[in-house]
């Protein structure tokens, strides 16, 4: 997904292009990325996060140009994390961006 943030997804927009974001976890290896890591509190307080997986799946719905994100898991505990992650606030571009940063620190 990152490869295509910067010059593929400002383009659907502009031209209303619908962007489906499928298996965005990248096959658990977000995960692995945050293990042992603690979601930034800001993101706690201010969107209601409370799961790497929503952290992950906010950040996607955030993006304006992203129309839809396909988690693709057949777990129900996992499934009612990710339903949650489409629940409250979505980050505006100022968390959007402060999301990023905080990730990339990792």
């Amino acid at each position: 997904m990152r490869e295509a943030e910067p010059r593929l997804l400002p383009l659907c927009a502009d031209r209303g292009v619908a962007v489906l974001a499928n298996r965005p976890f990248v096959r658990g290896s977000m995960f692995r990325e945050a293990r042992g890591r603690s979601i930034p509190p800001w993101a706690k307080g201010e969107l209601g996060i409370t799961s790497w997986a929503q952290y992950f799946l906010k950040y996607l719905l955030g993006n304006p140009a992203v129309t839809c994100v396909i988690p693709g898991t057949g777990k129900p505990r996992h499934m009612a994390d990710n339903f949650q992650a489409g629940m409250g606030r979505l980050p505006n571009a100022r968390q959007h961006k402060k999301m990023l940063v905080d990730w990339q620190r990792f």
